[in-house]
């Protein structure tokens, strides 16, 4: 199963991926929305191998997940890797400049199964399909707007 957003954002790729690879600050966003959340690597700077481990309340049930940064290119990419169990996620993260204050920012995920329960999940997600793209959507069309508001900006 695959989810894409897609959005425009009035800023210039540097400050926009500049946002996006805030780990720091995407770590802390993540425990305020009640996810323990705990590096699994010792890098001083991003790149390739940074890894987490996350536990967070999803459908009623304590899930598991390891996240391993598979691919850092700025200010292009960042590439993810994520497990659950039985299910596998790859992230994508991909900037385009489209002007000098102008960048276009499109997000995928590619989920799929290698356990029988993990098949289950999935078939249930694949259910929801409509309702997660929207909420995705969504999603990066608010963190699309608080990043031309300046709202990330250091100083």
């Amino acid at each position: 199963m695959q989810l894409t957003a897609r959005e425009d954002i009035a800023a210039p790729i540097e400050e926009v991926f500049a946002v996006l690879s805030d780990f720091p600050r995407v770590e802390a966003a993540a425990g305020r929305r009640g996810a323990d959340l705990r590096r699994l690597d010792d890098r001083s700077e991003p790149g390739p191998g940074m890894a987490w481990a996350a536990e967070f309340t999803l459908q009623g049930a304590r899930r598991a997940v390891e996240t391993e940064l598979v691919a850092f290119e700025p200010p292009q990419q960042i590439r993810l890797q994520s497990r659950s169990g039985g299910l596998q996620a790859a992230s994508a993260i991909e900037l385009q400049l489209l002007a000098p204050r102008l960048t276009r920012l499109a997000i995928s995920i590619e989920l799929a199964s290698k356990t029988i329960g993990a098949r289950v999940l999935l078939q249930t997600l694949r259910l929801a399909h409509h309702r997660l793209a929207e909420q995705l959507e969504t999603s990066v069309s608010r963190l699309a707007r608080e990043i031309e508001a300046g709202r990330f900006r250091q100083g």
